[in-house]
């Protein structure tokens, strides 16, 4: 079993690249388009990603400020009422993992081009997953 006291370690196999200055705060509000830059050692693991497919993106929040328990709480910014940090968004969590759906334009050896970016520019890519609708979904 893991405790609090272990340490979990990721490597990132990518980043994200694009030239955009204002990035929407969640890829449903966002038509931005940019790349998922891939590390080459990772490249076969890309077979089979489709255009025009969902992906499941998880990444690092690498500019969010340190977690702090005051920020368990907050007032989102298209709120008016605090809520719990897991019931939001927020890029300031105790695990700084952020999640997109992308929508796969092209791919291009190892570069991703996608739409619905919500990541700053250099954004460390952790994992990429196929997107899959929920049977519990409408």
């Amino acid at each position: 079993m893991i405790k609090d006291k272990d340490l979990i370690i990721f490597k990132p196999i990518g980043y994200v690249k694009h030239n955009h200055k204002d990035v929407p705060r969640h890829y449903n509000l966002s038509d931005l388009v940019g790349d998922i830059i891939i590390n080459k050692a990772y490249l076969e693991g890309l077979l089979d990603i489709k255009k025009n497919s969902l992906i499941v993106v998880l990444f690092y929040f690498h500019k969010s400020k340190k977690f702090t328990k005051d920020l368990l709480r907050r007032v989102p910014p298209h709120g008016d009422k605090e809520l719990g940090v897991f019931s939001i968004c927020s890029p300031n969590r105790p695990n700084p993992i952020g999640l997109s759906i992308l929508r796969v334009i092209d791919i291009v050896e190892n570069k991703i081009h996608v739409k619905h970016i919500d990541m700053l520019n250099e954004t460390p890519i952790l994992d990429i997953k196929p997107y899959v609708k929920p049977v519990f979904e409408n």
